[in-house]
C-alpha cells in the first residue's frame, strides 16, 4: 500500500516548514553480473561521483506570553487568570534527528486556588513529558525510528483498535507518548504507549507482507498484508479508569494502482481476549491519493458488534470517555453497555501543504462536543500577535466532567536559522 500515516506524522510538519534542510544524497554502486562495480581511479578518465550537500543543523527559538482565562461553563467550575509564558526550542538535523521542546508556564494572576502555578499542569512525574513536544530519531524509509511527544490523531496501522487518539485530550494531564517503527521484511512492526511515565495505553501492531512470504521480495510490498494488533489499557495514571485488552486480527489486499492513488479492500475481527462474547467483524474498502501537495483517505466500512466490543475503541475523546463514556450511561467507556447490532462508518480527509481538513461518520453513543480555534497573525518581521479559545471538560474525582472554557491573547517572537 501507499505510506501510512498516522497522528504522530502531522505533527512532525513543524520541522518540515523550518529553513535549513538539506538531504546527503550518495549514489548507489553499479552491481554487475559479478558483484559491485570496481572503483575507477581519477586518472583513468572518470571522474568519483560527487557528493551532494550534507546535512545541515536547522533551529528554531520563539517565546510567547499571552493571558490565560479559564472559564466556567455553565456558570460552575474554575474562573482564574493566568500570565501564560511558553518558550520553545526547535533543532533538528537532515530527515534522521528532530527535537522540538517547549512546554506553558502559568503564573496565577487572579482567582483559582492557591499556589502562584497552577499545579493542576505539573502535579505528577506523566506531567512533565508536556516538555518534549517532539522528539524524531530515524527516517521514515529507516528500518528502525523512534518518535516521542504529543500524539494527536493517532492511528495504530489498521486504525481497528486505535483510531484518531489524541493523548492530552484531558486539559490537566500531559504525557509524553512514544512510538516505535520497524521494518524486517517480510514484517513491519509498529508499538506504541500513551504515556512513558506512567501505566496508561500501550499497544503494538505486526504486519505480514503475505506476498513476500509465499513468492519472494515484491517488486511493491504490502500489497496483500496480514496484520494482528493488542492494546492494553493499564488504567493507573492521569486518574484511575477500568484495565482492559482488546486485540484484532486484519487483512488488506490492494486490488486497483494507478499513478498517484490506489483502491484496496479489507476485511477484519476482533475482541476482548478473556471475554468470548465480547467480539466484532469489519469489511470494507478505501482509497487513497498520494500527491506532492495533497494526501486524500477516503474509507467505507460495514461493521458488526456484539458483546459491548466495538471497533476504534480508543478514539479521539478516550482520554475523557475513559472517565465518563458520551451518552445517557454514567458509567466509564469500558463498562457502557453499546447495542448488539450492525453499523457502517465512513471517512474522508484530505491534507494539503500542512493544512488538514476531514469528516468521519459513525455510530456514537452520544454526542459530545468540544470546540477550539486559534489565530496568529505576524505584523513586524519577528514578532506576531496569537489568539485562540475553546471550550474543555476536566475529569472528576467520582467519574464525573467538568465543563469548561478558555480564552488567551497575546504576543510572541521568533528566530529561525
Amino acid at each position: 500500500m501507499l505510506a501510512k500515516q498516522s497522528g504522530a506524522v502531522l505533527l512532525w510538519l513543524v520541522f518540515l516548514l523550518q529553513p535549513g534542510r538539506a538531504l546527503a544524497e550518495v549514489p548507489r554502486a553499479e552491481v554487475g553480473s559479478d558483484g559491485p562495480a570496481a572503483a575507477v581511479p581519477p586518472d583513468a578518465g572518470v571522474n568519483p561521483p560527487a557528493l551532494g550537500p550534507s546535512p545541515r543543523w536547522g533551529y528554531l527559538m520563539r517565546l510567547e506570553g499571552a493571558t490565560l482565562a479559564l472559564l466556567p461553563r455553565p456558570g460552575a467550575g474554575e474562573d482564574a487568570g493566568y500570565l501564560q509564558v511558553t518558550p520553545m526550542l526547535v533543532a533538528e538535523l537532515g530527515e534522521d534527528f528532530g527535537v522540538n521542546l517547549g512546554a506553558p508556564l502559568r503564573v496565577r494572576l487572579w482567582g483559582g486556588d492557591g499556589g502562584w502555578v497552577r499545579r493542576e499542569g505539573w502535579d505528577s512525574l506523566s506531567d512533565f513529558g508536556q516538555v518534549v513536544r517532539a522528539l524524531k530519531l530515524g527516517s521514515d524509509n529507516a528500518p528502525l525510528g523512534v518518535w516521542l511527544g504529543a500524539l494527536e490523531r493517532y492511528s495504530l496501522l489498521s486504525a481497528h483498535l486505535v483510531r484518531r487518539y489524541s493523548n492530552r485530550a484531558n486539559p490537566d494531564y500531559h504525557p509524553a507518548g512514544a512510538l516505535l517503527t520497524g521494518w524486517w521484511a517480510p514484517l513491519y512492526v509498529e508499538a506504541f504507549t500513551s504515556d512513558m511515565l506512567g501505566a496508561r495505553l500501550m499497544g503494538a501492531e505486526v504486519e505480514v507482507d503475505v506476498e513476500h512470504v509465499l513468492f519472494g521480495r515484491p517488486k511493491q510490498r504490502q500489497h496483500y498484508t496480514l496484520s494482528l494488533s493488542a492494546v492494553h489499557e493499564w488504567g493507573k495514571t492521569g486518574g484511575a479508569s477500568p484495565a482492559m485488552t482488546l486485540a484484532h486480527l486484519d487483512t488488506a489486499a490492494v486490488v486497483l494502482v494507478r499513478p498517484g492513488y490506489e483502491l484496496h479492500v479489507l476485511a477484519g475481527w476482533g475482541g476482548r481476549p478473556g471475554d468470548g462474547g465480547a467480539w466484532g467483524a469489519v469489511a470494507g474498502v478505501g482509497a487513497d491519493s498520494h500527491t506532492p501537495t495533497r494526501v486524500m483517505t477516503l474509507r467505507l466500512e460495514a461493521r458488526r458488534q456484539h458483546g459491548g466490543f466495538r471497533q476504534a475503541f480508543f478514539g479521539p475523546d478516550y482520554e475523557v470517555g475513559r472517565f465518563l463514556a458520551a451518552g445517557s450511561a454514567v458509567v466509564p467507556l469500558a463498562l457502557a453497555p453499546f447495542p448488539d447490532g450492525y453499523s457502517a462508518y465512513g471517512e474522508a480527509a484530505v491534507t494539503w501543504d500542512a493544512e488538514a481538513l476531514g469528516g468521519v461518520l459513525q455510530r456514537h453513543l452520544g454526542p459530545r462536543y468540544l470546540v477550539s480555534g486559534e489565530a496568529r497573525w505576524r505584523f513586524a518581521g519577528k514578532l506576531y500577535a496569537l489568539a485562540s479559545g475553546g471550550t474543555l471538560l476536566f475529569p472528576e474525582a467520582g467519574g464525573t466532567l467538568r465543563p469548561g472554557a478558555f480564552a488567551s491573547f497575546g504576543l510572541g517572537v521568533d528566530h529561525a536559522r
